[in-house]
C-alpha cells in the first residue's frame, strides 16, 4: 500500500471484530511510533499497550457518561501518558518542551494510528475519558495526565471506508515564492 492509499484507508474504527490482537502487533505498532519526532526531541510520553481481558476491563475509563458504547467491542488499547514538562540547556539557552507536549503527542497519535492501518489494524483515538480511572488502572499517581487514547482492533467485516470528506485543496494550500 502506498502512502495516499494509507492516508485514504485509515479512518476511525467504531466496530471491532472478535479477532484479538497479537501482543507483538501493539509492541510494533508502539515502536514504529517512537520514530515520530518532538520538541527539541523530548518524547514528552509513555505508551502503554492494554491487551485481552485487561482491555475489557480498561473500557469503562473510555466510556464517561455513557459515551463510547461502541468500546465495549474493542480489545485492545494504546494509553498515552504526557511526561513532565523539561528544560533543556544548550549553551546559554534554556529550552522548555512545555508548549509542545499537545502538538507531539498529535504527532504521536498519527504514528501510531498509521503504523496500525500499515499492519491491517484499525484504531479510534480517544480524547474523553476518565483520567483518575486510568491512572488507578495503571497504578500510576493521581493527577497524571493520559491526553489521549486510541482503540486499537480489526474492524468487523465490511466495515466500510468512508469517503473523505475535506475542503477543496485549493482552499487549505497556498505556495509562496
Amino acid at each position: 500500500m502506498n502512502l495516499e492509499e494509507l492516508f485514504l484507508k485509515r479512518q476511525s474504527t467504531r466496530e471491532f471484530s472478535d479477532k484479538a490482537v497479537p501482543d507483538e502487533a501493539l509492541t510494533e505498532i508502539c515502536r514504529l511510533a517512537t520514530l515520530a519526532p518532538s520538541a527539541v526531541n523530548q518524547q514528552p510520553y509513555n505508551m502503554y499497550a492494554i491487551n485481552g481481558e485487561k482491555a475489557r476491563q480498561f473500557t469503562k475509563n473510555v466510556q464517561k457518561e455513557g459515551a463510547n458504547a461502541w468500546a465495549d467491542s474493542c480489545h485492545a488499547y494504546i494509553v498515552i501518558e504526557a511526561r513532565p514538562p523539561r528544560v533543556i540547556i544548550r549553551g546559554e539557552r534554556r529550552i522548555s518542551n512545555e508548549e509542545y507536549i499537545p502538538e507531539d503527542i498529535g504527532i504521536l497519535s498519527a504514528y501510531i494510528t498509521l503504523a496500525a492501518e500499515s499492519m491491517g489494524l484499525q484504531t479510534c483515538i480517544i480524547g474523553l475519558r476518565d483520567e483518575a480511572g486510568i491512572a488507578e488502572f495503571l497504578n500510576l499517581p493521581k493527577g497524571t495526565g493520559f491526553p489521549l487514547i486510541i482503540a486499537v482492533g480489526y474492524a468487523v467485516n465490511d466495515y466500510p471506508v468512508r469517503e473523505k470528506r475535506r475542503r477543496a485543496f485549493e482552499e487549505t494550500y497556498k505556495l509562496i515564492k
